[in-house]
C-alpha cells in the first residue's frame, strides 16, 4: 500500500506540466446504503493541484449493520445481534488510474468506529471502538454533463478491538480480524483552482 502511495505524485506531477497550470478540486460524497440502513454519511475530498490522479480526504458515517454483516463471521451467526455502527470517522487516500472521479482506482482507508450492540436474547447494551485498516478498488463514472460521479467499491481490510467492551451478558460478539465491506458513492466535485 506505502507503495502505491509513493508512486502516485511522479507521473502525475509529469502530466499536470504537459496540461497546463495545476488545479485543486474538492469534491463531496454520500453513501446511499447509510441511509437506507437508517444511518448517514458525509465525506470530504481533494484533488491536490500536483497530483491529477490522486484524491485524498476524510468521511464520517453511521448505520444500522444489516444481519448479512453480521453474520459474516460465523460466531455471530444467528445469535440475534442488532449492532450499530453509531459513528465512523476515516481518512482516505485513492489513486484513480484514468482521472479522479473517472475510471478504476484502488484506495486505502484507516478509520475508528464506535458500535453499539444488543441482542434479542439479553437487556442492555454494549459500546465499543474498533481500528480499521482497509484497502479497496472500484470504478467511477460520469453519466451526467454535470460533474455529478457514482462510485463503487468494495474492499478488504483488518479490524480490531481497541477500546469497550463486546460481550453483552454471557455473549461474545466476534469482532475481526478480517472484514469486507462493499458499496457506492454518490458525489459532487468542485469547480477546481490553481
Amino acid at each position: 500500500m506505502l507503495l502505491l502511495l509513493l508512486a502516485i505524485p511522479g507521473p502525475s506531477r509529469a502530466q499536470d506540466r504537459m496540461e497546463g497550470s495545476p488545479t485543486t478540486s474538492w469534491s463531496i460524497e454520500v453513501d446511499p446504503a447509510t441511509f437506507a440502513f437508517d444511518g448517514w454519511s458525509a465525506h470530504l475530498r481533494m484533488k491536490p493541484a500536483s497530483c491529477d490522479r490522486l484524491l485524498v480526504g476524510a468521511g464520517v458515517y453511521a448505520m444500522d449493520l444489516p444481519s448479512m454483516m453480521v453474520d459474516l463471521k460465523a460466531d455471530n451467526r444467528d445469535q440475534g445481534w442488532d449492532v450499530r455502527l453509531d459513528l465512523g470517522a476515516g481518512i482516505f487516500a485513492e489513486h484513480h488510474f484514468r482521472e479522479v472521479n473517472r475510471g478504476f482506482l484502488l484506495g486505502a482507508q484507516v478509520g475508528v468506529q464506535r458500535y453499539q450492540l444488543g441482542n434479542d436474547a439479553l437487556p442492555g447494551a454494549a459500546e465499543h471502538t474498533d481500528l480499521l485498516v482497509m484497502g479497496y478498488g472500484g470504478y467511477s463514472i460520469r453519466p451526467f454533463s454535470v460533474p455529478v460521479y457514482l462510485k463503487a467499491w468494495a474492499g478488504l481490510g483488518y479490524t480490531t478491538l481497541i477500546a469497550g467492551d463486546d460481550q453483552l451478558g454471557d455473549l461474545q460478539y466476534t469482532v475481526g480480524p478480517v472484514t469486507a465491506f462493499a458499496t457506492f458513492h454518490i458525489g459532487y466535485t468542485l469547480e477546481g483552482r490553481p
